[in-house]
């Protein structure tokens, strides 16, 4: 997703995943990713799919997250 506020190349500093269910049982579906503002007041959401029932976490990207799952 680009905006007025982010640029075509610019790389998301976050991710977004769909939390179903809690604690260890629970399942993480990356559902798409986060880029801040200029402002560093807010995010631009660019989002793949997401069930409607469900709770969004975002997470910083790192590179010891395992690739479905946001935490290491």
């Amino acid at each position: 997703m680009t905006t007025a506020s982010t640029s075509k190349a610019s790389q998301p500093t976050h991710r977004l995943y769909c939390v179903i269910g809690e604690g260890k049982s629970a399942t993480w579906l990356n559902i798409g990713a986060a880029w801040p503002n200029k402002d560093s007041l807010g995010f631009s959401l660019a989002i793949h799919a997401m069930p409607l029932t469900s709770r969004i976490v975002m997470r910083e990207i790192a590179d010891n997250i395992a690739s479905e799952g946001g935490r290491s």
